[in-house]
C-alpha cells in the first residue's frame, strides 16, 4: 500500500489521503501518526470505498504518514460499527473513532508513568481553593490535569499543593498483567428455570453467531447469575466477554459478585479511571488479554481482540442514551456491535423497554424468561398510600402510616428505603417577602438548594452559589423558604422521627465513584445504616436480604411533564425501587405515597398486572406513530446570542423538505430556553418507520449554512426533550 486514506481524530475534517512510505506497512484499520498543517494527530487508514473523501488529491501532492504505532489494528468489525454510528446518529466519523481510541497514552509504548496523589499533609497556606482541592481529591489519584477536573480549580492551585508537599508525585507500572477469571472457581446452583435460559445463552456463545436475547427476568431472578454462565463459556473459549452498566457506581456491586463466580476481578472501564489504569485497561482489551470487561457506555467502543459475548445488565436504563457529543443510545449500538462481530447479546431487564418488547414481537429477539425470585425470596407486597386520606402532618412529607411502617421496621432489626428522585434540600427557593425565586444565571431552571454542602446549585449546568443571607430583589434578611422537599429534607424529617437511627442519603452526589459505592454496600451489609434516602441511583443492582421495606415518597413524580415515556419510565422506576425490598428470606414490603392512586402507572404496580400496562402504553404509541412505531429526530440550535438563535432556527423551519411521511414541528423556545449560556431552540422531526430519515435530514442541513456562533445539533430517537 503506497497511499492510504486516513480518518484523524479531528470532527472538523473529514478523512485525509496520505503517502506511505517505503519502510512503513500499514492496513485497513492500522493505527498512524500523520501530519496536518504544523501539528501530528493519531489517526486509522481506512478503506477508501467505506470512507469517501472529499479532498482527494494527486500523488504528487500526498503528504508522508510519520509512523505507525505497535497496536493491533482496529478490527473490521470495529470499522463497520464506527461507519454504522457515524450515519445513523448523523455525527462525524472522527468523533465516535475517538471513543475507540479513548487513551492517547495507551498508543505509546513507555510502562511508567507520574502520578499525584495527597500525602495527608495540610499547607501553612490552606486557601479555600486549596481546602476544596484536598477535600475532593481525597485517596483519588493522576495527572495534575486530572485532579484539577475532580477538585473544579485550575492546574497552579494542584501544583501550588505539590510544591508545598500536600500532594506528592508517585510513579506507577501501567502494564502489569491482569488476573485471568476462571470459569470453574464457583459454579452456582441453578433453578430448573435458570438452567435451561443459562444453558440456551452457552449454547449461543459456542455457536459464535449473532442472535439478541432478551433476559425477562423479576427482581432477585438471578438473572446476574445466568449470564454469567456465558461469559464461563466464553471464557472455556479463550474470548472476550463485554458486560455495560448504566452507572459507574453500580459496577462496585458487580464486581463484587463477578468475583465471587470467578475468583478475580474483571476489567472496569468508566470515567473514574486514573490515566494509567485506563491506558493499561486499553491496551489488555485491545490485545485480547483482558477476557471480561464491565463497564459504562462507553465500554462499548473499545477495540476487543476477539468478542464472544456482549451484555447490556438493565438494559431500559434511560441513562444509556448520551446526550451530548455523539448522542448514541448504547443498548440500540451494542446490539450493532454484537451483529458485526457475530457474537450472541444478552438484553437484561426487569422491567424491558417498550422498544425491545416489540423487536422480541416481531420476532427480531428472542425471549428468555425468568418469572420468579430465586430460592425462598418472595417478590414484595405493594401497597398504596392515599395522601388525600392520610394526610402528612404540615411541613412533613411521610404519611403517618409510612412513618409507623419504618418505626415497625426499625425495630426489627431490618433496614427501610425511602425513595424520592430528587437531589438536594429542595428543588426551589423563594423569598417569602417579595416572591423572588432563585435561577441559574446560565440556564432557565431553578437553583437547587443543597443544606449539607451549603450550596444553591444547578443540576443542569453545574453552577453553584452560596445561599446569601439577604434576598437579591427585596434585600430583607431570614426570609428565604425551602419549596418542596428534596432527598436531604427527607433525611432531616427521618433523623427528626428516628433519632438513634443511622441514616445514609445515596444520590449521585455522595456516591460519585465506585469506591463511595464499595463504602456504602459495605455499611449497608454490616447493618451499619438503618434507613436509606436515595434517589434513581439506588433503584438497580443493589442486593441486600436484610431490607425488607420500601417507601415512595412521591410516587406521582415522574408522571409529571409531557414526556411521551413519562408513564413508562415511572413504572420502571417505581418497579425497580420496590425490587429492592425482600431480597433475602425475610419478606418485604412496599408503600407507594400518590395523590392519584387510580392512576394506571399506581394501578399496575399494586396489582402486578405489568402485561395491561405495557399493551395500553404500547396501543397509544402504535395510535401515535411515536417510537417504535414512528422514527423522532430533534434539532437543535443554541447561540450565545438570542436572535442569532432564533434567525437560524426559523431558517431550518422554513426550509424544512416536504416529504411524505414526515411532519416538522417547530422551531420553538426548548423547555430549557438557555443551557450554559446559550439560548435554545428546538424542532422536532417525525417520520414514519421505512423513512431513511438521516438521509433527509443530511441533505436538508447540508444546504443551509448558519452564523460561527451558532451550533446545530440532531439528536436521532431522542430521550430527553428539553
Amino acid at each position: 500500500m503506497t497511499r492510504a486514506r486516513v480518518l484523524l481524530l479531528n470532527s472538523a475534517l473529514g478523512p485525509l489521503d496520505y503517502r506511505v512510505p517505503r519502510e512503513m506497512t500499514v492496513e485497513p484499520g492500522s493505527i498512524v501518526l500523520a501530519p496536518l498543517g504544523p501539528r501530528q494527530l493519531a489517526g486509522v487508514v481506512w478503506e477508501p470505498d467505506k470512507m469517501p473523501s472529499d479532498a482527494e488529491v494527486g500523488d504528487n501532492r500526498l503528504r508522508n504518514l510519520v509512523g505507525a504505532y505497535d497496536l493491533p489494528p482496529l478490527a473490521a468489525p470495529l470499522r463497520r460499527l464506527i461507519e454504522w454510528t457515524a450515519n445513523y446518529y448523523l455525527a462525524p466519523p472522527a468523533a465516535v473513532l475517538r471513543m475507540a481510541l479513548a487513551s492517547a497514552s495507551a498508543l505509546d509504548g513507555g510502562r511508567t508513568a507520574i502520578e499525584y496523589r495527597a500525602t495527608g499533609h495540610v499547607p501553612e497556606r490552606l486557601t479555600t481553593q486549596r481546602q476544596q482541592a484536598l477535600e475532593r481529591i481525597g485517596e483519588r489519584q493522576g495527572l495534575v490535569r486530572e485532579l484539577a477536573a475532580i477538585a473544579d480549580v485550575s492546574d497552579g492551585v494542584i501544583r501550588g499543593l505539590v510544591k508545598a508537599g500536600a500532594i506528592e508525585a508517585v510513579e506507577v507500572a501501567v502494564d502489569d498483567p491482569y488476573p485471568m477469571p476462571d470459569p470453574t472457581f464457583a459454579p452456582p446452583e441453578l433453578s430448573t428455570e435458570q438452567k435451561a435460559v443459562a444453558d440456551t445463552i452457552v449454547t449461543a456463545v459456542e455457536a459464535h453467531a449473532f442472535q439478541p436475547y432478551l433476559l425477562d427476568g423479576v427482581t432477585g431472578s438471578g438473572k446476574t447469575e445466568v449470564y454469567f454462565e456465558g461469559i464461563a463459556a466464553a471464557l472455556a473459549a479463550g474470548r472476550q466477554s463485554l458486560v455495560l452498566l448504566p452507572e459507574i457506581a453500580l459496577t462496585e456491586p458487580f464486581l463484587k459478585r463477578f468475583e465471587a463466580r470467578f475468583g478475580h476481578l474483571p476489567v472496569a472501564w468508566h470515567s473514574d479511571l486514573r490515566q494509567s489504569q485506563r491506558r493499561r485497561a486499553w491496551r489488555a482489551i485491545a490485545s485480547g488479554e483482558a477476557k471480561v470487561v464491565c463497564g459504562a457506555r462507553s465500554a462499548l467502543f473499545l477495540p476487543y481482540r476477539d468478542l464472544g459475548l456482549i451484555v447490556v445488565d438493565e438494559a431500559h436504563e434511560t441513562s444509556f442514551k448520551q446526550e451530548e457529543g455523539v448522542m448514541y443510545h448504547a443498548r440500540d449500538v451494542a446490539v450493532m456491535r454484537a451483529s458485526f462481530e457475530q457474537v450472541p447479546i444478552v438484553l437484561a431487564s426487569a422491567t424491558p423497554a417498550i422498544e425491545t418488547r416489540q423487536m422480541v414481537e416481531i420476532g427480531k429477539y428472542r425471549e428468555l424468561k425468568l418469572p420468579g425470585r430465586y430460592g425462598a425470596a418472595q417478590m414484595p407486597t405493594i401497597a398504596i398510600i392515599d395522601l388525600t386520606q392520610d394526610e402528612p402532618p404540615k411541613q412533613r412529607w411521610l404519611a403517618p402510616s409510612l412513618v409507623a411502617a419504618i418505626e415497625e421496621t426499625v425495630g426489627k432489626r431490618e433496614q427501610a428505603l425511602l425513595f424520592l428522585n430528587r437531589r438536594g434540600y429542595a428543588p426551589l427557593t423563594l423569598c417569602r417577602h417579595c416572591g423572588h425565586r432563585f435561577r441559574c444565571p446560565n440556564c432557565t431552571a431553578w437553583m437547587v438548594e443543597h443544606r449539607l454542602m451549603a450550596r444553591l446549585a444547578c443540576h443542569h449546568c453545574g453552577h453553584v452559589m452560596p445561599p446569601p443571607a439577604a434576598c437579591p430583589e427585596c434585600h430583607e434578611e431570614d426570609s428565604l423558604v425551602a419549596c418542596g422537599p428534596g432527598v436531604e429534607r427527607i433525611a432531616d424529617e427521618v433523623s427528626a422521627l428516628f433519632p438513634e437511627a443511622k441514616v445514609a442519603i445515596v444520590t449521585s452526589d455522595t456516591i460519585w465513584s465506585p469506591a463511595k459505592a464499595a463504602e456504602f454496600v459495605n455499611r449497608m451489609e454490616a447493618g451499619d445504616i438503618d434507613i436509606v434516602i436515595g434517589t434513581q441511583l439506588i433503584t438497580k443492582g443493589y442486593h441486600f436480604p436484610n431490607l425488607t421495606l420500601v417507601g415512595v415518597v412521591d410516587a406521582d413524580l415522574g408522571l409529571q411533564g409531557g414526556d411521551l415515556r413519562a408513564a413508562e419510565r415511572s413504572f420502571q422506576q417505581i418497579a425497580q425501587v420496590a425490587g429492592r425490598a425482600g431480597r433475602g428470606s425475610k419478606p418485604g414490603r412496599v408503600f407507594l405515597q400518590t395523590r392519584e392512586p387510580g392512576a394506571p402507572v399506581i394501578q399496575a404496580l399494586v396489582t402486578g398486572d405489568a402485561e395491561s400496562f405495557y399493551e395500553a402504553e404500547t396501543e397509544s404509541r402504535r395510535e401515535a406513530g411515536a417510537p417504535p412505531f414512528g422514527r423522532y429526530a430533534a434539532i437543535i440550535v443554541s447561540s450565545e446570542k438570542l436572535d442569532e438563535a432564533v434567525e437560524t432556527a426559523n431558517r431550518i423551519g422554513l426550509s424544512a423538505p416536504e416529504t411524505e411521511g414526515m411532519m416538522v414541528f417547530g422551531p420553538a423556545p426548548a423547555p430549557l430556553a438557555m443551557l450554559r449560556g446559550r439560548h435554545r431552540q428546538r424542532l422536532l422531526v417525525h417520520a414514519r418507520r421505512a423513512l431513511d430519515v438521516q438521509d433527509v435530514i443530511r441533505i436538508w442541513l447540508g444546504a443551509l449554512e448558519w452564523p460561527r456562533g451558532v451550533r446545530v445539533a440532531v439528536d436521532v430517537d431522542p430521550y430527553s426533550f428539553l
